[in-house]
Order: C-alpha cells, then structure tokens, then sequence
C-alpha cells in the first residue's frame, strides 16, 4: 500500500495544481491582457506624444534652418556688399593712384629732358670757361714770349751797342811827355 501513495499523492497534488492553474490561468491571461492593452495604450500615447514631438521638433528645426538660412543670406549679401564696396574703393584707389603714377611719370620725363638741356647748358658753360682760360692763359704764354723776346733783343742792342764803336769814346792820346 505503501507504493500506492507514492503514485496517488502525486497525481493528487497534480491535479490540485491544475485546477489551481487552470481557474488562474484565465485570471492571469486577463490580467495579462489588460496590461498589455494598457503597455499598448501607453506605447500609443507614447508613441502619439513622440510623433507629435517629432512633427514639432521636425517644425522647429525647420523653421530655425529657414532662420539661419534667411541669416546666411542676409550675411553673404552684407559680407558680398561689404566686398564690392572694398572693391570700388580698390580700383578707385587704383584709378586714383596711376593717374598720379602717370602725372608723376610725365613730370619725371620733362625734368629728365630739363636735366638733359641743364646738363648740355653747363658742359657748353664748362667748354667755353674752359676756351676763354686757354685763351687767357695762351695770351700770358703770349706775353711772356714777347717780353722775353724784348728782353733778349734789349740784350742783344745792347751788347752790340757795346761791342760797336760808335759807342766808344775815342781814345784820348796820352799827353806828350815833356822831355
């Protein structure tokens, strides 16, 4: 009898159980789809909020990339204003500046050809001081061969005026000796 029990507790047991499991197990399913409807009810909501986010995030990003690009723009333009403005002034200043490059050319090549007839003046002014101090100096060279030639022809008159007899006074005759 003894192995009786080994079987029929058991079974007992077993079947205890399913009959606890089976009445709970429609409680549980109930439960458990209830919490699942409300898992899935929360999960819409969820999921709704996060789509309402999205569109609103979506919307927002939009029109903040519409803001930076209508800023980006309003930049470029400034910023291509700015640099068409600079660029005027540029080739103003260019304009301006190879105008006074050329006035300042032309005034250097007409003080170059002053330059050049100042020069010519002067070297014509050097020739003919340098002509009228040879001719100074050739007229004293002049003078000096002609004084010279004076002196030498006073020298030679004179010697031959020593040398003649005509320039001799007669010799006086020693008086008579009285004897």
């Amino acid at each position: 009898m003894k192995k009786w029990i080994y079987l029929a507790l058991p079974l007992a047991l077993t079947a205890g159980f399913v009959v606890v499991y089976l009445s709970h197990k429609d409680k549980a399913e109930q439960k458990e789809r209830a919490h699942l409807a409300q898992v899935a009810t929360e999960k819409a909501a969820a999921d709704e909020k996060k789509r309402a986010a999205e569109t609103k995030a979506r919307e927002d990003a939009r029109k903040r990339q519409e803001e930076r690009d209508a800023e980006d723009r309003k930049k470029a333009e400034e910023k291509a204003a700015r640099q068409a403005a600079d660029d005027k002034k540029v080739q103003d200043s260019i304009a301006e500046y190879t105008a006074k490059g050329n006035a300042a050319a032309k005034q250097v090549a007409s003080l170059e050809i002053e330059l050049d007839r100042l020069r010519k003046e002067k070297d014509a002014l050097s020739r003919a001081s340098f002509d009228t101090a040879k001719q100074v100096e050739l007229a004293r060279v002049a003078r000096r061969n002609a004084e010279l030639e004076i002196q030498r022809m006073t020298a030679m008159v004179a010697q031959k005026a020593t040398e003649s007899a005509m320039t001799k006074p007669p010799v006086i005759p020693a008086p008579p000796k009285k004897s």
